[in-house]
Parts: structure tokens; C-alpha cells; sequence
């Protein structure tokens, strides 16, 4: 089949080399027309997988009506903040009832929306579903064993994305709860940033294994007051993609982390990572939905004070433990 993919980064090029493998025909939006050249022509994109050749089957192009005209099926892989202003192009290009399917993890900081709302909003003709769990790109990209969790408003359109994607070494599970599947890989992301800085602090795998459990314990707190499902955020969505992303080096997240706990700023953090790490910008976000929530978020918050106020990671470690102690299960 012919399968549009949006953004030509780290995830959307493993997909789009994983959905080649299986036979289909590919065609990646990329924003950069060096890239999208580079991608016809010399069948690689350095920039993110460097001295891999690409699977035949994919192409690529710039434009972005040429895209959305190659496919009714469309996965979009384009970073969180970024997503209204391409869907607001989308909808000027097509009011076709394009089936789309959305990689990205995060909540928009400009309103603290998640994603499915941004898409009912900005283009309510594109059929919505969207994909999280445990899964690097880079070792999506090596057919390394993978296992995500797929949600839809819908069983049939689940089914249609769960054929259409499983295959090789990536099993797809099929579920009805879109919030939990976005709260989980939105928020995790935040969590695997204190992991980092954990790492870089020395703090020995007790801390880390506690950090875990206490981020699934704030994830399932916000999850509930915004209609997910604690068993969705015990899964994949939920505590695999926590545990895989608080655990790993391939995570931006968490090597954003880490350059923060061996004392450089954000900026330098930043600059140093040269890629995206949602969490850093979904955390405000975050710490806003937990305010209107009335939802407490300890680390969150700490997060939130070590990126935004300047606050140094050790104070903000004796902080938590100052805290008054109390029952560990409370939803």
C-alpha cells in the first residue's frame, strides 16, 4: 500500500524503513528539501542514522501537498509542538478523511492540550488514532524486537493501523483509550529527564528504581483526573515506555538529563542533545494540568524548578525526602 509519513526524523524514518521491509510504499514529508533530496537520492538521511543505507520503497519530498496527495493513510511523525501549525497547513491543503496516525508524545504548552484534541480542533476530517510504548527509533531502524500499544476511538480503525503495521520484529496490541495512551507517553518523558540527572549525580539504582515508581505514581494520579485509565498507564503506554525510556541512553530525554546533572545549563543542554526532547517543554504543560487538577506532582515540580527556575538538582533531592511521609497507593 501507499503510506504517507510526516516528518522525516529518527522515528519517522525507522517506520517508514519498517513499513518498506514489509512491502509498502513510502513516502516521507520532510520539512528540509536537502534532506528530502538526500533521502531520492542517496537513499540515507544522515542526520539521523548515520552510514545506513534506506530500504527501496521509501521516497520523500518537501512538499507537503505532494505528500498528503500520496496516501489516505498518513502517520505523522512530527515533533508535539510543531503538530498546529503543520495540521493548520494540512487543512488549507485537503479536507479529504485522511486516516491518520500519530507518533509523537507530548502536550501542547501553549494550550495543555493533548494531541487528539489538537487534531479535533485544527482538522476534525482526519480519522485519529495514535501510537506509544517502549520504542527507540534507532532500534526500530535495526529491526530490534519492539512491542507498542495502538489506540483509536474506534475497534475497526485500531485493527485497520494493528495489519497494516505488524509484521517483522514489531508486535502492535490494539486499545480504546487514547487519553491514557497520550498522558503516558507525554509525561514520561519529564520523568526520564530526572532519571539523567540521577544517572549524573551517582545516586545508585535504589534512587533510580524509586524514581520509577513514584513517576508511574504521578503519571496514573494526572491520568485519572483527565479520564485515562490506570490499566492503560500499567502497560506499554504506561510503564514500559517509562521504565525503557528512564533506563536508556538512546533516550533525548534522558541524556538531556544527565547534562543537567553534571551542571550545564539548559541551553548548553540543549545545544549539546541537537535534538528535540519533548519533555523539557511538555513539563510546563504538565505542572499546569496538575495545578487545575488539584494533582500532586512532587517530581513534576522538581523537573520543572531544576529547567525553569534555576534551581540546583541536590537542593531539589533533600526537598523530596523532606517531605511529609505518607501511604504509598493513593489514586
Amino acid at each position: 500500500m501507499n503510506i504517507t509519513i510526516l516528518g522525516a526524523g529518527s522515528f519517522g524514518t525507522a517506520m517508514a524503513s519498517h513499513l518498506a521491509k514489509l512491502g509498502h510504499s513510502v513516502m516521507l514529508w520532510a520539512r528540509d528539501k536537502v534532506k528530502a533530496d538526500e533521502i531520492n537520492n542517496e537513499h540515507t538521511n544522515t542526520s539521523c542514522f548515520k552510514g545506513k543505507t534506506l530500504p527501496c520503497g521509501i521516497c520523500a519530498s518537501e512538499d507537503l501537498s505532494c505528500a498528503l496527495a500520496f496516501s489516505d493513510l498518513c502517520l505523522a511523525a512530527i515533533p508535539t509542538q510543531a503538530q498546529r501549525c503543520v495540521l493548520s497547513n494540512a487543512a488549507g491543503i485537503t479536507t479529504r478523511n485522511i486516516h491518520i496516525l500519530n507518533l509523537a508524545k507530548g502536550i501542547e504548552i501553549s494550550s495543555g492540550k493533548l494531541l487528539h484534541e489538537i487534531y479535533a480542533e485544527v482538522c476534525p476530517q482526519f480519522v485519529y488514532s495514535a501510537l506509544s510504548g517502549p520504542s527507540h527509533a534507532e532500534e526500530l531502524f535495526e529491526d530490534m524486537p519492539t512491542t507498542v500499544a495502538l489506540a483509536s476511538f474506534g475497534k475497526d480503525e485500531s485493527e485497520m493501523w494493528q495489519r497494516l503495521l505488524n509484521g517483522s520484529n514489531l508486535r502492535i496490541y490494539t486499545a480504546s483509550d487514547v487519553i491514557g495512551l497520550e498522558v503516558g507517553g507525554a509525561a514520561k518523558n519529564i520523568y526520564a529527564i530526572a532519571a539523567g540527572i540521577s544517572r549524573a549525580m551517582k545516586l545508585g539504582d535504589n534512587a533510580l528504581a524509586a524514581l520509577a515508581s513514584r513517576s508511574l505514581a504521578e503519571i496514573m494520579r494526572l491520568g485519572v483526573k483527565m479520564g485515562a485509565s490506570p490499566l492503560t498507564l500499567s502497560g506499554l503506554a504506561g510503564v514500559g515506555d517509562l521504565v525503557v525510556t528512564c533506563y536508556s541512553t538512546h533516550s533525548r530525554n534522558f541524556r538531556l538529563g544527565f547534562a543537567l546533572g553534571e551542571g550545564k545549563t539548559l541551553t548548553q543542554a540543549i545545544d549539546a542533545l541537537g535534538q528535540v526532547a519533548e519533555g523539557a517543554y511538555t513539563v510546563r504543560a504538565i505542572v499546569e494540568n496538575a495545578q487545575k487538577f488539584n494533582v500532586e506532582m512532587p517530581l513534576a515540580e522538581a523537573v520543572y524548578g531544576v529547567l525553569y527556575m534555576n534551581k540546583d538538582p541536590k537542593e531539589m533531592l533533600k526537598r523530596l525526602f523532606a517531605r511529609p511521609v505518607k501511604p504509598e497507593m493513593r489514586l
